[in-house]
């Protein structure tokens, strides 16, 4: 439910094969009529500089608090710091544009003697009551004050405990639901790529395929849970050179809900015929990628 996106990008290296590849590479290198073979994209899984964000199942909307002990403007005050303060936890909150499907969450606050206690409590899409989360005693009188600077360190304090119960409540629904990912084996499926010149479309999707198994993960010969599509772009540079772009996009029933990045820089014509080996090292090392964003989709830890 409310979990992160992946995105990954790699700078560019060149190295040669390794040791597991050898026969390979040896072979390639007296088809190719040359000593060395670059491959530039070993070593480089698309985790450098690599940030979650995922394209949320469903939003969190945040109700104007009627039991919050705030004048009406500084409530809606409120509700605006709080979906921003969401936001920064990749929560998919709003404050405003509510729909049928949303989950909304309340705001009601205690007293306790000169402060009061802001309470949070979460409703999922039926409207029933999903958990409370406590945020932090704040002065009864700042509070009643209702400046902009005071709601908002509110705001701010109260989301990390907000998206942690979030995380609690989704990871309990999955473990009860028999249908569940979580309870079940993921299929993966990868149809051909596309955009990739000389044989890349065919090799890279069967490579991409052989290393998703080798994680462990099951492969089928037709859609199933999610769908791993792999997209090359070639880009001309001066000195002789290209810039290869290799997007491994994941998504499932809802949509995309990931991927991952590969560039690097090669001399130009270097992959207009055969990927061969560099098919293999480019899926081998975007496929560990591909079962951690699956694992945290899924919400299950990766092994």
């Amino acid at each position: 439910m409310f979990s992160c996106f992946w995105r990954s990008a790699c700078s560019a290296c060149w190295r040669v094969a390794s040791s597991r590849n050898l026969a390979a590479f040896v072979l390639l290198a007296l088809l190719a009529g040359c000593g060395t073979l670059p491959r530039p994209f070993e070593g480089n899984p698309g985790a450098t500089a690599r940030k979650l964000s995922q394209p949320p199942e469903t939003r969190l909307f945040v109700d104007l608090p009627d039991a919050s002990l705030l004048a009406p403007r500084q409530a809606e005050l409120f509700t605006t710091a709080l979906a921003d303060a969401l936001a920064s936890q990749d929560v998919p909150a709003i404050s405003e544009g509510g729909r049928p499907g949303d989950w909304h969450i309340t705001l009601s606050v205690t007293r306790q003697g000169a402060a009061v206690l802001p309470l949070f409590t979460v409703f999922d899409d039926k409207g029933a009551q999903a958990g409370i989360a406590q945020g932090q005693p704040v002065s009864a009188a700042l509070w009643a004050g209702g400046q902009v600077e005071t709601l908002r360190a509110v705001a701010i304090a109260a989301a990390p405990g907000i998206a942690g119960l979030l995380t609690r409540i989704e990871a309990a629904r999955r473990a009860a639901d028999p249908n569940s990912l979580v309870n079940r084996e993921v299929r993966m499926f990868v149809p051909r790529v596309t955009g990739a010149p000389g044989d890349g479309n065919d090799q890279l999707a069967r490579q991409m395929r052989a290393a998703l198994v080798a994680q462990s993960l099951r492969v089928d010969d037709v859609p199933g849970d999610f769908t791993v599509a792999g997209h090359v772009v070639m880009v001309k540079l001066p000195g002789n050179m290209e810039r290869v772009e290799i997007q491994w996009i994941i998504s499932d029933a809802r949509g995309e809900r990931g991927r991952i990045v590969q560039l690097n820089e090669i001399k130009a014509g270097l992959l207009d015929r055969n990927w061969g080996d560099v098919a293999v090292v480019v899926a081998e090392e975007a496929a560990g990628g591909v079962k951690d964003l699956v694992a945290r989709l899924v919400g299950t830890t990766p092994k």
